[in-house]
């Protein structure tokens, strides 16, 4: 999972898939996320404002919408936060049964 924070824009975006073309966004929780889709699968998100609305409530939203890891969504959100106007990539690995 890949994103970028555009400090100037105030927009996150967090790459889910690479694709060469997204079919079409979907407005998740009223225009502070923004899922775009290809093929039926989310493969971007794109977090709207972050100055203004919280983050993890939005995202939390998508993760559910679209059956995503919300955790690892909200840490590559503060990861990018925390390095603006720099690519972020994040691994997470499947979850082990306790």
């Amino acid at each position: 999972m890949k994103a970028d924070y555009d400090s100037e824009g105030d927009t996150i975006q967090i790459e889910l898939e690479p694709v060469r073309q997204v079919g079409y966004g979907e407005d998740v929780e009223n225009g502070a996320v923004v899922v775009s889709v290809h093929e039926g699968r989310p493969v971007m998100i794109d977090v709207i404002g972050t100055k203004k609305h919280d983050l993890e409530t939005p995202l939390r939203a998508a993760a559910e919408r679209y059956g995503l890891d919300v955790e690892a969504l909200i840490a590559i959100a503060r990861a990018t936060l925390a390095a603006p106007n720099r690519p972020v990539q994040l691994e997470v690995g499947a979850r082990i049964a306790a």
